[in-house]
């Protein structure tokens, strides 16, 4: 990069962290810290929503899966656009069924929710499975982007981690929930300004420009978005997507803290649902216009763009490619600033999340009394911002050099217990004979049966929320039916 796009890519962190001291400094309680205090617009939610869930991986992946199929045959078209549609699904399941529950009483985290069902040790338990596979996830995601800026910088792995790492830490720790929503507002212009200024470049170096775009595409069968195939381990047909990608947008914007923690900064349960509702439009608009970027750069490269033979035969790293060497001074850095804002974004909010989850869900003290405690309670929080922070930094450097195999299974982790916790919260909605016991011994063998899924089932990640969720769901409530039927034909209590 050349002194233009550092400047730019200065005046963006400097601009992150600004945000970040301004709006900590009125942050007087937990309230304040960890829910902005109550008082965020829906379309700001909206924003930080959309761009807490794409990272630099959306960025870059989304246009090579239009480029050219995987492995398996998969890609090469818009069938990503079936998962799109299932998350829509999912938004409208969580609103209907999950975010009205989440309005009764002044929660903090989500899993105050399965307190109020069941007991403490059901909250507990949800609340450490999400501490413990976001925490890694996410360190794993600040790894794949550092590795993306290392391309594009040829900085060193642990200079781009610490840097991406220490300033997010940074304006997290200093505004809390406030900062997380704001920048996330800044984040989502930016990655999404250098999207379509990278997308206006190349359509420029494509003779023909859109005409061509569209002859080729057609005639290569890129714009098709639906594959009805029956294959469940295939990911991108369209009952994958719609019904395997609902249960995953439930479990993951309804059950997730990373998620909720936004809607309980809302006003009231009704500018939640529209915030997350208007996130679902978004996203679908969001995945088209990476899409048609892929089908771009697929024409551009057919109409006699040079490319590495190593470039072609890894989709992910076309992108990237055309960044460093067809973007002009400028673009290029607005664009490598995009990739720093998809990742930050992400991972401001995973550490926000994970401080409140710490502090209110293993805290001795009722949350209300937390909350009262006011500036030094926030001093907690923020020590455990950097406490967090710090170990997803260490998780990325700790992997910088693993092996891809062990890296997936470790992203896979996350998406083995989303579906086991989605089904403990099924199992609020179920009869109140289902016990806390029968609700703990669900999750447990929901999580034990998608470990099973996943390393003997040939099923699509698709399905993993949807099987998790019903082995939860279906062994709580039979060992809460056992219980019931035994204590009905037991003998008589003294």
């Amino acid at each position: 990069m050349d002194a233009l796009d550092l400047t730019i890519l200065a005046v963006y962190l400097a601009g992150v962290v600004g945000i970040g001291w301004s709006v900590g400094r009125r942050s007087r309680d937990l309230r304040d810290y960890c829910l902005s205090g109550r008082r965020a617009p829906w379309w700001a939610i909206l924003a930080s929503i959309v761009a807490t869930e794409t990272s630099t991986v959306t960025f870059l992946s989304v246009p090579a899966f239009a480029f050219a199929p995987n492995s398996r045959g998969e890609g090469g078209n818009w069938t990503f656009l079936s998962l799109a549609l299932g998350s829509v699904l999912g938004r409208v399941l969580v609103v209907t069924l999950l975010l009205p529950r989440y309005f009764r009483g002044e929660l903090f985290t989500v899993y105050q929710a399965l307190e109020q069902r069941f007991d403490h040790r059901v909250r507990r338990a949800a609340s450490a499975i999400f501490l413990a596979t976001r925490s890694v996830a996410d360190g794993i995601r600040l790894m794949a982007t550092a590795l993306v800026l290392t391309a594009l910088t040829s900085w060193s792995d642990p200079v781009a981690i610490g840097l991406i790492g220490l300033v997010t830490v940074f304006y997290t720790c200093m505004g809390g929930m406030k900062a997380v929503i704001w920048t996330d507002l800044l984040q989502l212009l930016i990655y999404l300004g250098g999207a379509i200024a990278a997308a206006a470049v190349l359509l420029s170096q494509i003779p023909g420009g859109w005409e061509t775009v569209l002859e080729i595409g057609h005639a290569h069968d890129k714009f098709r978005v639906f594959d009805f195939d029956l294959d469940p381990g295939r990911s991108y047909t369209f009952w994958a997507g719609l019904v395997g990608g609902a249960f995953l947008t439930t479990a993951t914007h309804g059950t997730d803290q990373l998620m909720v923690q936004r809607y309980l900064s809302a006003r009231n349960a009704r500018e939640a649902a529209r915030a997350l509702l208007g996130s679902g439009a978004v996203i679908l608009l969001q995945f088209t216009l990476f899409l048609t970027i892929g089908t771009m750069l697929y024409a551009w490269h057919s109409t006699g763009a040079a490319l590495p033979g190593a470039v072609v035969e890894r989709p992910d790293r076309v992108f990237p490619w055309f960044v460093v060497t067809g973007l002009p001074p400028g673009i290029r850095g607005l664009v490598v600033a995009a990739v720093f804002a998809a990742a930050m974004s992400t991972l401001s909010s995973s550490l926000n999340s994970l401080a409140t989850a710490s502090l209110t869900d293993f805290h001795r003290t009722p949350t209300a009394g937390v909350a009262n405690h006011g500036i030094r309670a926030v001093g907690s929080a923020r020590w455990s911002t950097v406490f967090w922070g710090l170990l997803q930094v260490g998780v990325a450097l700790a992997t910088a050099r693993t092996e891809t195999r062990v890296v997936d299974m470790a992203l896979a982790l996350a998406s083995f217990t989303s579906g086991p916790v989605l089904g403990l919260f099924l199992l609020t909605l179920a009869p109140r004979r289902v016990d806390s016991s029968a609700a703990l011994i669900g999750l447990l063998a929901g999580v034990v049966f998608m470990l099973l899924v996943g390393f003997t089932a040939r099923i699509s990640w698709q399905w993993y929320a949807l099987s998790g969720a019903a082995a939860t769901w279906a062994v709580g409530t039979v060992v809460a039916r056992g219980r019931s039927t035994g204590n009905l034909t037991g003998p008589p209590r003294a």
